[in-house]
């Protein structure tokens, strides 16, 4: 087995077909599909199964893409550290975000390594679930974690500052004419709310069931962005951090009281290397207050 080969499952496994993978890689597909059952004649298994809308990984696949993904990353990060020079940095720094978290701060953070370090390659994705990315994170398989404090933290975790949340509300909404908006005064208002297994779906239902609301629930959405856009549209009110407002959306944005607010923490790998280093440090130096990014209304 090789690490070409693992890389060639991982991204079939993405993309959901030779051809697609293929076109990701900047290979020919005959090449793909040889390495693919080569590594399946080698390991005495099926990696993939056929259905008609593509490749799908079958339970072993699953397990050994697992692993195979926790070698390449380790890989990526071995030849990084070897090609790394005294001023310069090449390779990939992987980078998963708590979703709704840093939104605003995280690419003022980015560029700024970019400018450091301009042969950096870095990889972002977003996952709502912090139980997710603590698993990730002791895989091996991320360089850098961007969270929500909660009682499951590393002890090694690194406090950036706290996100303040607010409240959206749709156009025309009566506690527009407020500053800042009791909680107790959307009593009966439908929410626009998060996946169940998401860190602000638990803020929400904590933060409703602590000021005595029902968590009536008018949708359920993915994405911060999302979420706020619904809201705007009088789908139901719905509270996320400050910095995940999208850019138009401020007028319909109020601070809440009680406040509430969450610790954001980042958590590095063992073992950090200058890039992670230098990427937490460029993260300290965000503004991490909800007051910077909305100021009083008049």
């Amino acid at each position: 087995m090789s690490l070409r080969q693992f890389e060639y499952a991982l991204a079939v496994a993405e993309e959901g077909s030779v051809t697609a993978a293929a076109e990701l890689l900047h290979v020919a597909q005959p090449s793909v599909s040889q390495q693919i059952r080569g590594l399946e004649r080698e390991l005495g298994v099926e990696l993939f199964a056929r259905t008609p809308t593509g490749l799908v990984p079958t339970v072993v696949g699953r397990a050994f893409l697992r692993e195979a993904e926790v070698a390449v990353s380790a890989a990526r990060r071995a030849r990084a550290t070897a090609r790394a020079g005294a001023d310069e940095l090449v390779g990939e720094l992987v980078v998963a975000v708590q979703m709704g978290f840093g939104t605003r701060q995280l690419p003022g953070a980015l560029g700024a390594l970019r400018r450091r370090f301009p042969r950096l390659e870095v990889t972002v994705f977003e996952e709502p679930s912090s139980a997710e990315l603590e698993r990730l994170g002791r895989r091996g398989v991320l360089d850098l974690a961007l969270m929500a404090a909660c009682e499951q933290s590393p002890a090694d975790a690194h406090h950036l500052g706290d996100e303040e949340f607010v409240v959206v509300l749709g156009a025309g909404h009566r506690q527009l004419a407020a500053d800042r908006v009791e909680l107790r005064e959307l009593e009966g208002e439908p929410w626009v709310r998060f996946d169940r297994d998401s860190a602000l779906d638990g803020v929400l239902l904590d933060v409703l069931r602590n000021n005595g609301l029902a968590p009536a629930t008018a949708a359920r959405v993915s994405q911060t962005a999302t979420a706020v856009r619904w809201a705007a549209h009088g789908l139901g009110v719905t509270l996320v951090p400050a910095s995940a407002v999208p850019h138009g959306h401020e007028h319909l944005v109020r601070p809440v009281f009680p406040v509430v607010s969450q610790p954001v923490i980042a958590v590095v790998r063992p073992g950090a290397g200058p890039a992670e280093t230098a990427l937490l440090e460029f993260l300290r130096r965000e503004t991490w207050s909800g007051s910077a990014f909305f100021p009083p209304v008049s």
